[in-house]
């Protein structure tokens, strides 16, 4: 052997993963360090990466999945690392979460040698992880040899964040993180991807086609979803939104794409517009359940699934989601930047504005609901509701408007998407489509390592029980982090009983009085037990002003709350009474 190759330097596995992720500005992972990925969590942090160690790997892979909802427009997906079998498993609610919501996230797990779970010899945590994967995700990828680490990875990248975005599944046996190269051939196998969210230019007859149908519209409308908010094509949107005039409405999480108190946002004539606009324009969004279908007495129909007349425009990426519930009159096939920047040269500098009939009506239902709503906010009842809570949220954000809020829940969703107001977009974090729960201290860690900006989270206590446990983690990391519980006793209420008279409590029902802010303390930092309005609002400004991770218990009426929140309607009814 001669001397060169006796000294010729050499890379393996870890290092190559590392310089993989690395190259294409995948900086920041989250995830849980074991078996076989320990040592790769330890590299990477020695390699000058961001490793946010979780409790639970659902918390890591809701991290990631918000990362690449802030992110992905730039063509980084977010990135959570799991060990294999049962960590992988958890993995994987948050990877099907991601996937429905269109959110770029790679979940990478460690696994079991392939000849040893394909003939199945009872592997150290051993599962065909890849095929479980699979169905759950937008696409699965396996690398089985070092110099595939570039190929893998690329792969994954593109495939999280091009078309229609979403969740990818990328096996790492064991056995590869060991095996070694040559470290300039690994260098030369990497892959940095090119254009990995490359632009899709809409038909320029589609834009003349949703054009005509605008200009004939009597009671036009502008319906942002989360795409809007993701497409970071802000400054288009907005353009759209003024110079057409058209009232908009925004989705919970394109809430700030225009600030909430806009003049031409409909948010709070929502029940009147949806039902009276003749043409709707979606921007990122879907006639999906949040919306009704498309159908239904939301939009003027009958019954639920009853047409109401309108006649929709859709841009969307991906063809396949035109006419999913509703025929679609005018499909726009493309990404939302190219096809909101094609529109807007179609619309020039005169464009018709609405009609005063249509906006004066969407202003006077706007006038009477604000109106109404303002004075419920303004009673300060002893113990707090959601409104009286809500209310200091609410003030907090106005002055505050860069900060992040996280929100989860049933009523503490429900309630603060309608009464708080956003400013800026991508500032309001939320279950999204599907409507998971647990969701919270995962996207308040990776809020606040993605953005630098201080977050609070709005949680309900049934919510905070999903993922509590990663108050360690915000305090391990000291991170700008303000927790709001809003501890109304139970899930939905606190007040049910069992109906035996036994000694167990309702399932809706838990401790009464729990004093959840002595878990922050217990982490050190700080816990705040708030009883009324003004110990709230005193402990979310200071936290804000600290930078310090808070937790705070408002103590909210148990009376208050409804059934399952705004969705009662889809809790099914026993047919039989006994």
């Amino acid at each position: 052997m001669s001397n060169d190759a006796q000294t010729r330097e050499l890379t393996d596995g870890f290092h190559l993963v590392i310089d993989a992720l690395k190259l294409n500005g995948i900086t920041n992972i989250y995830g849980l360090p074991g078996i076989p990925v320990t040592d790769l969590t330890r590299m990477m942090q020695a390699e000058g990466m961001r490793v946010i160690s979780f409790r639970h790997e659902a918390n890591a892979g809701n991290a990631a999945a918000i990362a690449g909802f802030l992110n992905g427009a730039k063509g980084i997906p977010g990135v959570c690392l799991t060990v294999s079998a049962p960590g992988f498993l958890n993995g994987l609610v948050p990877l099907a979460n991601a996937t429905t919501n269109c959110w770029p996230m790679i979940l990478i797990s460690g696994s079991s040698e392939r000849e040893i779970v394909d003939l199945q010899q009872g592997d150290y945590e051993e599962m065909d992880q890849l095929a479980i994967a699979k169905p759950l995700c937008k696409a699965a990828f396996r690398v089985l040899h070092a110099e595939d680490i570039g190929v893998g990875i690329a792969r994954a990248i593109r495939a999280a964040v091009s078309g229609r975005p979403g969740g990818v599944y990328l096996d790492l046996p064991a056995k590869l993180f060991s095996q070694t190269m040559d470290a300039l051939a690994g260098k030369n196998s990497l892959i940095k991807v090119v254009d990995p969210a490359p632009r899709q230019i809409p038909a320029p007859e589609s834009i003349d086609r949703a054009l005509n149908l605008l200009k004939g519209a009597k009671k036009p409308l502008i319906l942002l979803g989360k795409g809007a908010a993701y497409a970071q094509a802000d400054a288009d949107i907005q353009a759209l939104v003024e110079k057409t005039g058209i009232p908009y409405l925004p989705m919970s999480m394109a809430k700030g794409i225009l600030p909430d108190t806009h003049p031409q946002s409909a948010a709070a004539a929502r029940s009147f517009v949806l039902p009276e606009a003749d043409v709707v324009l979606l921007v990122g969004a879907r006639l999906n359940w949040l919306l009704s279908h498309g159908k239904g007495k939301t939009w003027g129909g009958k019954d639920h699934k009853d047409w109401g007349g309108q006649k929709f425009i859709q841009i969307d990426i991906a063809s396949t989601e035109f006419d999913s519930n509703v025929r679609i009159d005018a499909p726009i096939a493309g990404d939302i930047g190219s096809s909101v920047a094609a529109l807007l040269a179609g619309i020039g500098n005169n464009w018709a504005k609405p009609s005063a009939e249509w906006l004066n009506a969407i202003n006077d239902k706007k006038t009477k609901n604000i109106a109404k709503m303002a004075e419920t906010l303004a009673k300060d009842p002893k113990p707090m509701n959601f409104h009286s809570a809500l209310n200091v949220v609410r003030d907090i954000f106005k002055a505050h408007p860069d900060t992040v809020m996280v929100n989860e829940g049933a009523n503490a969703l429900d309630f603060t998407r309608s009464i708080v107001d956003m400013y800026k977009p991508r500032k309001r974090l939320d279950v999204g489509t599907w409507g998971v729960m647990g969701i919270g201290m995962g996207f308040a860690v990776a809020a606040a390592v993605e953005t630098n900006q201080r977050v609070v989270a709005i949680c309900g206590d049934s919510a905070f029980g999903f993922s509590g446990m990663e108050v360690e983690t915000i305090a391990r990391y000291n991170l700008p982090v303000c927790v709001v519980i809003f501890n109304n006793n139970g899930v939905y209420r606190g007040t049910d009983v069992n109906p035996t008279g036994g000694k167990d409590v309702a399932p809706t029902v838990f401790v009464k009085d729990s004093r959840y802010e002595k878990l922050m303390e217990a982490f050190g930092g700080v816990g705040v037990y708030a009883q009324t309005t003004a110990e709230l609002r005193k402990g979310i400004e200071e936290a804000l002003k600290s930078g310090k991770p808070t937790l705070i218990n408002a103590i909210i009426d148990e009376t208050a709350g409804t059934e399952s929140g705004r969705i009662t309607s889809l809790n099914p009814a026993a047919a039989i009474k006994k």
